[in-house]
């Protein structure tokens, strides 16, 4: 079966998100490690840790991952931001190494009105300064297919190729593919033909070996529409088949796969809940391997 789970709130204490995901049968668990729209965070405590770990320990969940802040763009032309940013940035590695989690995924940032060579190179830059700063750390950097809304980089595949083969430890580097997102850029995944070709592509350019983590979101917006806007799953331009040949895809039977579907209830069910439940609904069932019919006379 995949690796299924979703972005849960820190609310009331970072264990509480795996306690939630667990609840609700989940395999995996994202969480933010701050809030994701303001630039202070109060610093981790020991207990903060202890009783995260402890928790992903008891629920048995795994490959824990945070989503780094909205605000940073390390694509960023000004200097002093994306001096900001950096530093915030590698606050979000040091406080999800605290927490044992695999990976932060970040979006690349926005070039805005430099260029699109000049914020690559920006990126580039950071992370490898990122990488200097956090030596021995075992939390990866998770770089996320973006819609490509404006000036944001990251919805080509071309971009983030280039990102990962400029980067001087690009071993510490992973994809995070988000469903709606690169539908939103235009990389079709509707007919098995349509994502077997998407898939190849980002193999040509990429590596599917690199990807390291799904987001799992259908789009409120059309195929090629660069808008970055998550809908139920099945409720929106994607619909089910897109889930359907990713959750049947043997090459990523191990790779975690995080829901960012919009919450709340239906009917007085999370739909988180129901979200999960029609994600497994469309895992086909393994036939048993044939016996030989050699057996002892």
């Amino acid at each position: 079966m995949p690796i299924l789970g979703a972005h849960m709130s820190i609310a009331g204490g970072y264990f509480k998100a795996v306690n939630a995901a667990a609840e609700l049968g989940m395999d995996c668990v994202q969480i933010f490690t701050k809030n994701n729209n303001q630039w202070r965070a109060k610093p981790l405590t020991e207990q903060d840790i202890q009783l995260f770990r402890e928790a992903v320990e008891e629920t048995g969940l795994t490959h824990p991952v945070a989503h780094d802040s909205y605000l940073i763009n390390l694509a960023s032309p000004d200097d002093a931001l994306w001096q900001k940013s950096l530093d915030a940035f590698v606050i979000e590695l040091e406080r999800a190494e605290a927490l044992g989690l695999i990976g932060v995924v970040m979006h690349p940032g926005s070039f805005v009105k430099s260029t699109e060579e000049e914020g690559l190179s920006r990126i580039i830059r950071a992370i490898d300064d990122a990488h200097r700063q956090t030596p021995d750390f075992q939390t990866q950097i998770l770089l996320e297919t973006t819609a490509g809304q404006g000036t944001n980089l990251g919805h080509r595949f071309e971009q983030l190729a280039t990102i990962i083969d400029g980067v001087k430890e690009s071993e510490r580097l992973g994809v995070c593919v988000d469903t709606c997102h690169i539908f939103a850029a235009g990389y079709p995944l509707k007919s098995a033909q349509e994502y077997k070709q998407t898939m190849s592509e980002f193999d040509r350019l990429i590596g599917v070996d690199r990807i390291r983590a799904f987001h799992l979101n259908d789009s409120k917006k059309e195929f090629g529409s660069r808008v970055d806007r998550h809908e139920k799953i099945g409720e929106g331009f994607l619909g089910l088949e897109p889930f359907r040949h990713l959750l049947n895809d043997r090459r990523f039977a191990k790779v975690p796969m995080y829901m960012e579907t919009p919450k709340g209830e239906e009917e007085g069910v999370l739909l988180d809940e129901i979200n999960l439940k029609t994600l497994r609904g469309l895992v086909k069932k393994r036939k048993p391997a044939k016996r030989s019919g050699r057996g002892k006379k």
